[in-house]
């Protein structure tokens, strides 16, 4: 099983290469219709900005740009590598001050509201999926506690359609869904494509507002590299969590390999951004 085996899965470690074939697709997914009410609810004045999980800085490039400044982020990650390549970023804000940055590599499940006293926001993408219930439970109490509004991006929601059909989607699709929802020794059990809902009620509960847009990765012909990497990691997931189906998604990864490279296959993957603030 070459193909699966060349890939990785379930080591909780982004790769940088990774990281940088997704950023085109997920600045093309994100959701712009809650930039107008994200704004509405920063205050005036210099902004401070917590990016947890910040990997490379994609966050920091897409969001900085689009607001007012002046801005300092602080860069949270545990990965050393990633957090240095985040923080060598340059870039902008909307009316083209430079963006200061310093790094955090404390662990972004144990911030408090004291640590947010100045912050002006606290942003992640594409991290709620890795948390645990208890985890996004301390994030929003912490966020209503110092009153620092959330923008939380591009979590996965477990639903994938590729096109062409084909008997097998469903069924990895649900093995991928529970390879997220897996236990993880020392954290409890991650929430997985659950956990835009979890967050969403969890910040209401304190009657804060949420606000939620679609934010789906739409995978064709000219994302060739980005469609076959995720392909192959998502077939990996999948066998992992259910070593039954490893005889089918040998003929099926190879089969989608095919369709991919002759761009054929076309694939949408469900995400969803939030924005919790309060009222």
């Amino acid at each position: 099983m070459s193909e699966l085996a060349s890939e990785p899965s379930g080591t909780g470690k982004a790769a940088p290469e990774w990281l940088a074939l997704r950023e085109d697709a997920d600045a093309d997914a994100r959701a712009t219709e809650l930039l107008d009410p994200l704004l509405a609810c920063l205050p005036d004045g210099p902004l401070v900005i917590r990016d947890l999980g910040c990997g490379t800085g994609a966050n920091l490039r897409w969001l900085a740009p689009r607001l007012p400044g002046p801005q300092q982020w602080i860069l949270h990650d545990h990965d050393a590598d990633l957090i240095a390549m985040a923080a060598t970023t340059t870039v902008n804000t909307a009316d083209g001050t430079p963006v200061t940055t310093r790094t955090d590599h404390s662990d972004l499940t144990r911030l408090r509201a004291a640590d947010l006293a100045s912050t002006s926001l606290v942003t992640a993408s594409a991290l709620l999926d890795l948390l645990t219930q208890d985890d996004v439970d301390s994030l929003a109490e912490t966020c209503v506690a110092a009153g620092c509004p959330a923008l939380l991006t591009l979590s996965v929601v477990g639903r994938v359609e590729l096109q062409p059909t084909d008997p097998l989607d469903a069924e990895i699709v649900a093995a991928f869904n529970d390879h997220q929802r897996r236990a993880v020794p020392g954290r409890g059990r991650l929430l997985g494509p659950d956990a835009p809902d979890v967050a969403a009620a969890a910040f209401r509960c304190h009657g804060w507002e949420v606000r939620s847009a679609p934010s789906h990765w739409q995978l064709g012909g000219g994302q060739t590299a980005l469609t076959a990497r995720w392909l192959r990691e998502w077939c990996a997931a999948a066998v992992e969590q259910r070593p039954d189906l490893v005889a089918d998604v040998e003929d099926y990864l190879p089969r989608r390999m095919r369709e991919c490279d002759a761009g054929r296959l076309r694939v949408t993957v469900h995400h969803m951004d939030l924005l919790a603030h309060g009222r």
